[in-house]
């Protein structure tokens, strides 16, 4: 059981995929619904600020709002389980991704940080499903201390990694999601295109309808 369950959750990643954060002017939980009802193939909860009981309850919250959306807790496998959540992502300095599915089992899935094609596999190898490769472009949102990618460099490690998804991540928005689905990029994610914006729904729907047309181009 545990098998198809994983499965099935790694075959609904493809496609834009939303970040909700506790640091900006929307509410997680609106913002969490915005994406789901605007086409996000996936709701990561990147919960920054909060307490892990502030994290887990507004997780537990979003959950049953959404109980048929993809769920991804950032960081905490141990939140991810206790939520509910369909998957954990860890970055650099979180669990290894061997330790996150030591805590989440088989059936959840495990996301893991990487910059470059070397790191992925590596990641791959300790037992992520899938990948958050960037930063494609510089941050809108943070201070990153890593060369950005740029298109060449996301595509190079898309095709080393190839089939494991790939979840774009950095910089993106409605201008470039389209060129960011051209590269074999499972996924392009982003957070301040949609919680900076004055209609989060319809940002939603755009960033998911351009990145489908960028697939659909590039096919």
């Amino acid at each position: 059981m545990s098998d198809g369950q994983h499965a099935a959750r790694l075959a609904r990643l493809s496609g834009f995929y939303g970040i909700v954060g506790d640091e900006g002017p929307l509410p997680p939980v609106a913002w969490a619904k915005a994406l789901w009802a605007g086409g996000a193939c996936a709701v990561q909860l990147r919960f920054k600020r909060s307490t892990p009981r502030e994290a887990l309850a507004l997780a537990r919250e979003i959950r049953a709002a959404l109980p048929e959306a993809l769920l991804i807790v950032d960081d905490r496998p141990d939140l991810a389980v206790l939520a509910g959540a369909d998957g954990v992502h860890v970055g650099e300095t979180d669990l290894t991704p061997a330790d996150a599915r030591r805590v989440v089992g088989p059936a959840l899935l495990v996301g893991a940080t990487a910059r470059n094609g070397g790191a992925a596999r590596e990641a791959l190898a300790a037992g992520a499903d899938h990948l958050g490769v960037g930063p494609v472009f510089p941050s809108r949102t943070k201070a990153l201390d890593v060369p950005a990618l740029g298109l060449a460099g996301l595509s190079a490690v898309c095709r080393a990694v190839a089939p494991a998804p790939v979840v774009a991540i950095s910089g993106i928005d409605e201008k470039n999601i389209a060129a960011v689905a051209g590269t074999g990029a499972a996924c392009a994610a982003a957070i301040g295109a949609v919680g900076g914006s004055a209609d989060p729904l319809d940002a939603t729907r755009r960033l998911a309808s351009a990145f489908t047309a960028g697939q659909l181009e590039a096919s």
